[in-house]
């Protein structure tokens, strides 16, 4: 499942791709030249983290990190809590839910995307294929134990199935995903050995179990409602564990969990704390906080020079700009003007001015241009205003006194929400309204705090968004939560779509079955105009000099902690 991200610098901890890493206690150098990688990059040359063993790192410790909002909903499964920075927080004390980023449930991806179990849940997973029919066989931990001591077994992935198989049951879920073509999940030998039977193979098999639902999670009702405003630690299992959540403050706080059968962390406390972007700023500058991200030049200069600070650097997996709320913005005539009116070229250099950085227009939500499965979707070839005028035109709109495209006396109109307070992602929207606005459409801006993302974004309280989604490494589980008309949560779609993206999860060649995805999603965009990628972007981070194993790590972490058990600081 991806997760939803604003396009600002700061808000975010989410992963990225990792292209160079300057450092030497904060000097004045300016951001490296660096472009975005296409395919065939050696992707083990992309990664930044200042890789160290655990046991050479100082015992103890603190790290502080910001996020852009906290809650109010901690269920990640659920609309309302799909969010990278929800996510980013949950990680560290809760592994076994947390269902992307890296790790969640039984499975962990490599830097490159590529999924093995995640032996402190799961420690042995086998798939059989016979007669068309598909029986994964999955061993648990024998110590995998919830807070509250409830086993990790036949109860949890039951339960996490029943709730996720079906978006009609209830449960405001963000996608069934491959959940729907399982038809039983009973314990084999044991309750700690679960036999999985699926009426169509399943691929990959880390769409199956990325994340599992507590037992107790059982009703509509505490699923949709059950976490606003409650983190239930005692649901959760994972190295770290709750030890203040201060609403007042707008922190949370870890510490080690002496439950915890896995590698013991390094450090004895995290903390995270909810801050605007400007609020970031001087939290970092003064000492208080441990990294932020910079991925806009306003940013990073006004970081630039910090003492006992590096910049990491690299390329965020993230795709979008561009996001419709097609309830609100009905038409598909305006949607399609406003594809038609963009011009994506003008915005990266608004949003990429003295970050020397460079990129291609990416044309899809689901796999970034380095990848050897990516095409460029993007459904519309000739833009610019009068483009846009001329999809209004042809769909019965005529040119108002007030140069407003209308039709039947309704004009084309909407607001664009932003998030956060960072001049340069102010810059951006601006220069997308001026854009849509030459191709005859009425629009405004509405401004939100950062703390505002997920609730306005999760109960869909916006016309078009500055915002996209976080990018895998396979497009299997994206075509599904985009593109099916019984998932996305724009409801756009048609029997003949959904067909297609139940057959391609069966299809166990990734190139093929990636094919088939990327086909889904061009016929979609060109039909329907919900989502369109303007950007994908650097991710550049400033970092307190000393911090080890933590920065852009590709695939492996959405928080840029590849193992939270590792983060720490080196021995003075």
């Amino acid at each position: 499942m991806r997760n939803l991200n604003r396009i600002g610098g700061a808000a975010a901890i989410t992963a990225a791709l990792a292209l160079t890493a300057c450092g030497g206690g904060g000097g004045s150098t300016g951001p490296e030249t660096a472009k975005g990688q296409e395919a065939g990059s050696d992707l083990s040359k992309l990664i930044s983290v200042n890789e160290k063993p655990a046991a050479d790192l100082e015992q103890g410790g603190k790290v502080t990190l910001p996020l852009g909002n906290i809650g109010p909903d901690f269920n990640g499964f659920s609309n309302n809590g799909n969010s990278a920075d929800n996510s980013a927080l949950q990680i560290p004390m809760n592994p076994v839910a947390v269902n992307s980023g890296g790790i969640g449930g039984c499975w962990k991806l490599d830097f490159e995307g590529k999924a093995s179990p995640n032996k402190d849940f799961c420690e042995t997973v086998e798939n059989e294929v016979e007669d068309g029919k598909q029986t994964i066989t999955i061993k648990v931990n024998e110590k995998a134990t919830y807070n509250d001591g409830t086993p990790i077994d036949i109860k949890a992935f039951q339960n996490t199935w029943n709730i996720l198989k079906s978006p009609d049951a209830g449960y405001d879920i963000v996608s069934s995903g491959a959940y729907e073509f399982v038809e039983s999940v009973e314990a084999g030998s044991s309750d700690k050995e679960i036999i999985v039977k699926t009426s169509q193979p399943v691929y990959p098999l880390e769409d199956l179990f990325f994340g599992l639902i507590h037992p107790a999670v059982n009703s509509p009702e505490i699923f949709n409602e059950g976490f606003n405003g409650e983190l239930h630690p005692e649901w959760m299992a994972g190295p770290f564990k709750l030890d203040q959540y201060d609403t007042a403050a707008k922190t949370v706080t870890l510490v080690p969990n002496e439950k915890w059968w896995g590698n013991k962390p390094v450090l004895e406390n995290v903390v995270f704390r909810q801050l605007e972007t400007s609020a970031q700023i001087a939290a970092f500058k003064n000492g208080e906080i441990d990294a932020m991200s910079a991925n806009t030049i306003s940013l990073y200069k006004q970081l630039e020079g910090t003492s006992n600070s590096e910049v990491r650097r690299g390329q965020r997996l993230f795709a979008g700009g561009m996001n419709l709320n097609a309830q609100r913005i009905t038409d598909v005539a305006v949607r399609e003007a406003i594809f038609a009116a963009v011009d994506r070229e003008a915005l990266r250099k608004v949003r990429f001015n003295g970050l020397n950085w460079e990129e291609p227009s990416s044309g899809s939500m689901m796999l970034l241009p380095f990848s050897e499965y990516y095409q460029d979707n993007y459904p519309v070839k000739e833009t610019g205003p009068e483009a846009a005028k001329k999809v209004l035109t042809d769909a019965g709109y005529t040119e108002n006194a007030n140069g407003i495209m209308e039709k039947d006396g309704k004009p084309a109109a909407f607001k664009i929400s932003n998030f956060g307070d960072d001049p340069t992602t102010l810059a951006f929207t601006q220069t997308l309204q001026q854009q849509l606005q030459a191709g005859g459409m009425d629009v405004g801006i509405d401004q939100r705090a950062s703390a505002d993302f997920g609730k306005v974004l999760g109960s869909r309280e916006f016309d078009m968004s500055v915002s996209g989604y976080t990018v895998g490494a396979d497009a299997t589980s994206a075509v599904k939560q985009y593109y099916d008309s019984k998932t996305n949560e724009n409801q756009l779609g048609d029997a003949e779509l959904d067909k297609k993206i139940a057959d391609l999860a069966s299809i166990e060649d990734n190139a093929e079955r990636n094919k088939a995805a990327m086909e889904v999603e061009k016929e979609h965009m060109a039909k329907y105009f919900s989502m369109g990628v303007v950007m994908n972007g650097p991710q550049i981070s400033f970092v307190r000099t000393g911090l080890a194993n933590y920065g852009p790590s590709l695939f492996q972490s959405l928080s840029q902690v590849p193992d939270w058990t590792t983060l720490g600081w080196e021995k003075k």
